[in-house]
């Protein structure tokens, strides 16, 4: 069949029109990449709302429920009745729950973490002087696990079954055993009190920093290596590991390159919630050692019963951790392109889903 001039000007329009309309769509999908991934970090921080104001009302309702008056701590024995009375009335101790609940939300909403019924100090201002105490402790025995857990991990992996990869397995299992009071209390023993090698507590030297960071840092090195060895041992079984060898490549290159890129997101998760874990362990951790931490303002806040430094803290521990939670879902969108693509096809379903309905 023989098209006219006509045809064949009206079908080279509309080859033409596809092509542009194929170019428009694949550029506005590579401009979205960095929209969607906007949107989803968007997303993540909104998700923060729900779950601090569900952290807000538990740690209300902790102290409602908790027995013990404040007050009893604050005066001494020998006070009145009416001396008492005066004191829950300066503290809104007398005022309606759901008034107290209205107004601590307001002023978290603000930034205001409540006073220390205790040093009549910002709740706010105290944390602050505090907590970079526990993310020094915290990042540091994060660190220092890391750089020991991966290479363990790998090589127990590697060595399956051999004398290594038993002894690393042994270890890992007294790691997650022991009790992490039951380890600090033993390395003041061995270290401090035998030893004298550094201080029992701690006083601001370096050196008083050693025990706090090794005894939280044992538990954790145990936990990753065990989650580095299990994923290795999956990820080495594939078949584009048994190609990379066959094609004759080293073994470090099989291993580093293509074997330990496939479990970063195992070791990405286990650095989330490894910090997690040490911001909740150093109530014990900073307790045992004396450190000013916000783990032992809290320790302190519980046994004095003042209410607004403990839920102050709380809150502040609950924060950093879903900021970590952030953070670490950021990290596997970097560490797997995959996750990136998949939910980039996500968004785009979505739009051209709304599209469709409007």
């Amino acid at each position: 069949m023989i098209m006219t001039s006509d045809e064949i000007f009206h079908d080279n329009e509309n080859i033409s029109k596809r092509n542009t309309d194929e170019r428009g769509r694949k550029f506005s999908e590579k401009g979205g990449k960095g929209n969607n991934m906007l949107k989803y970090i968007l997303k993540r921080i909104l998700y923060i709302i729900p779950v601090m104001f569900g952290v807000i009302v538990l740690v209300f309702i902790m102290k409602t429920v908790t027995p013990g008056d404040p007050v009893a701590s604050l005066l001494p024995g020998t006070a009145t009745e009416e001396m008492k009375n005066n004191l829950r009335e300066q503290l809104g101790l007398n005022d309606p729950v759901l008034k107290q609940f209205g107004s601590y939300v307001f002023g978290v909403v603000q930034g205001d973490l409540g006073t220390s019924y205790k040093t009549r100090q910002p709740v706010a201002q105290e944390i602050a002087m505090r907590l970079p105490n526990t993310i020094t402790i915290a990042i540091w025995a994060m660190f220092i696990a890391q750089i020991i857990a991966t290479p363990l991990g790998i090589l127990a992996a590697v060595k399956q079954n051999s004398v290594v990869d038993s002894i690393i397995v042994v270890f890992t299992m007294i790691g997650a055993s022991v009790p992490g009071f039951w380890l600090a209390l033993m390395l003041i023993q061995w270290f401090a009190i035998d030893l004298h090698w550094v201080p029992s507590m701690y006083d601001g030297s370096l050196k008083s920093w050693i025990l706090p960071i090794v005894s939280i840092t044992f538990g954790s090195v145990a936990a990753t290596t065990r989650g580095v060895r299990t994923n290795m041992l999956e990820v080495i079984r594939q078949d584009y590991i048994k190609t990379a060898r066959a094609k004759g490549q080293k073994e470090t290159i099989v291993i580093w390159k293509h074997a330990f890129r496939n479990t970063l997101i195992p070791v990405i998760a286990g650095i989330g919630g490894g910090l997690e874990g040490m911001m909740g362990g150093a109530v014990v951790t900073e307790q045992v050692f004396a450190v000013p931490g916000v783990g032992k303002y809290i320790a302190d806040a519980v046994s004095a019963r003042n209410f607004p430094s403990l839920q102050g803290g709380i809150i502040v521990i609950a924060l950093i951790c879903c900021v970590i939670n952030i953070i670490v879902d950021v990290g596997y969108t970097v560490a797997d392109p995959r996750l990136k693509t998949t939910l980039m096809k996500s968004s785009v379903k979505k739009t051209k889903a709304a599209k469709g309905v409007a």
